[in-house]
């Protein structure tokens, strides 16, 4: 069975898979590549079975008749997190509530900040998005570092082309050379819920169905906690 997806979804889908083929499932060779390659090729007619992409994006290639509508469920929610260098080269791990108190904080950070990174994809479109909001893209356009496709915001912080960086939580966790502060707070949250559903071209759409089944089940909970993502309500 063949299923594509974004990047930010990669380790943990892999572990999804590899957990619904232990219970007898069919196996998934998922392929992960940047979401708007992902959905181009899922419009363009490629073969998959399986889809997993940003629900924005799931949404449109549902209306627009790539993947059956009936079948898009939302699989896990990621958050934005904030990273500075970690002058380590340990691997970073899961922050426990350390952070920004509010928004405020956010916008002093940014304003302090040499250079500033952020990831390709809905959240970082999010984060330039919260800046013209706030009316600082003027002051910090020219200091704003997007990280080129496939490169994690971490690296730019451990090769020191950057002294902040923003990306979803679940891709800063376990790179080396960032230090996470935390994820952004509740008056600035960025969370982007990833979907899943089934093409139309799928080859076997019940035995897809199944697995989705099994990747929105309780059991398959903790496999999503356990990478830094949040079950969507």
């Amino acid at each position: 069975m063949r299923a594509i997806s974004s990047m930010a979804t990669r380790h943990v889908l892999a572990d999804l898979a590899a957990a619904a083929a232990q219970t007898g499932l069919p196996e998934v060779e998922i392929e992960s590549v940047g979401g708007v390659d992902a959905a181009k090729r899922v419009a363009a007619g490629e073969q998959v079975d399986l889809v997993f992409l940003a629900s924005d994006a799931l949404s449109r290639l549902a209306a627009d008749g790539h993947v059956d509508p009936a079948t898009v469920r939302p699989l896990v929610l990621s958050q934005v997190a904030v990273a500075v260098p970690s002058g380590s080269t340990e691997p970073a791990v899961r922050p426990e509530g350390a952070g920004f108190d509010d928004a405020a904080g956010v916008r002093e950070a940014l304003q302090a900040a040499t250079r500033i990174g952020y990831s390709t994809g809905p959240s970082g479109t999010a984060l330039v998005q919260m800046i013209d909001d706030w009316g600082l893209t003027a002051s910090v356009v020219h200091r704003l570092v997007q990280a080129r496709s496939g490169i994690p915001v971490a690296k730019l912080l451990a090769d020191g082309e950057v002294d902040l960086g923003f990306q979803q939580l679940s891709e800063l966790v376990g790179q080396s050379g960032a230090r996470i502060l935390g994820v952004l707070p509740a008056d600035c949250a960025i969370d982007t819920v990833f979907s899943s559903a089934v093409a139309t071209n799928a080859v076997d759409p019940a035995a897809a169905q199944a697995v989705l089944d099994f990747m929105g089940s309780h059991a398959a909970a903790p496999i999503k906690l356990a990478h830094s993502f949040g079950v969507p309500q």
